[in-house]
């Protein structure tokens, strides 16, 4: 009588996440540049012109470059799971690398949880920005 015992992990399984996390590190990393190089240019601004609303602008940005930070944390920690896993299948300790990976996988799911919420983040902030513009725009036609 054989009794199933599960999926035999192949070293191939983890390598598979190594193109999808290698592009969503650049996109978390393009994401941080461009967020650190927009604080750097409010900062700037307030410096000049004292005005409180990029006070505002500027806590947001730090909040979102918070969780693109723990985007990265994660996504790199998952990928290092994916390589201790790949390592564990070469020993051949099977049930060490079956956790592993399923470890590597929820890691991956956190980082593009935080993604959700910084992108939901963005798209508030340039609502208010969008609606600033609109108001500008009504009491200028008035």
């Amino acid at each position: 009588m054989h009794r199933y015992t599960g999926m035999e992990l192949t070293i191939q399984t983890p390598a598979l996440l190594f193109p999808a996390v290698s592009l969503l590190m650049l996109a978390y990393t393009n994401k941080f540049l461009a967020i650190a190089n927009l604080i750097r240019k409010l900062y700037s601004d307030y410096e000049e012109k004292q005005q409180l609303h990029l006070l505002y602008q500027i806590s947001n940005l730090k909040r979102r470059l918070q969780l693109i930070r723990w985007m990265q944390v994660m996504g790199v920690a998952s990928i290092l799971g994916c390589v201790v896993t790949m390592f564990f299948v070469y020993e051949e300790w099977q049930m060490w690398a079956k956790l592993l990976f399923a470890g590597s996988l929820l890691l991956m799911i956190v980082s593009l949880v935080i993604c959700l919420v910084e992108i939901f983040l963005s798209a508030g902030a340039l609502r208010l920005l969008l609606k600033d513009i609109e108001e500008k725009e009504d009491q200028h036609q008035q």
